[in-house]
């Protein structure tokens, strides 16, 4: 009886059973449902889903459907100084683009400059 449970807890919180909200998720936000993808990647994000966390950060830091958060920003910038790669680049793009922060073309290649070293 105790396998049975845990292989119905294993099912229950696999990536697979994400699969169907996450897709539905993100045809909503490709559609500029904000509203729909927020809904469906909100729970998922709570569970540990790393996809379902990167695309509401991503929403959070460009305010689309909800508040601009400028914390987000502020982790970017923590993570870039680490040295990880994807954070540098996102701090890249927010600076070419002025999203959360003032637009500043030179730091913006520094970011991108740096996030294409630490991939070598």
């Amino acid at each position: 009886m105790r396998h049975i449970f845990f292989f119905l807890l294993i099912v229950m919180l696999s990536p697979i059973s994400w699969g169907a909200d996450f897709d539905k998720g993100f045809s909503a936000y490709e559609k500029g449902d904000y509203a729909t993808a927020l809904r469906e990647w909100t729970p998922l994000a709570e569970q540990g889903y790393a996809s379902a966390q990167n695309n509401l950060g991503n929403m959070y830091a460009k305010g689309e459907g909800v508040l601009l958060d400028p914390r987000t920003v502020k982790k970017d910038e923590l993570l870039a100084e680490l040295g990880d790669a994807t954070a540098q680049f996102l701090l890249g793009y927010k600076y070419a683009k002025g999203e959360g922060v003032l637009q500043d073309h030179k730091t913006a290649v520094k970011w991108y400059t740096l996030s294409m070293q630490a991939k070598d």
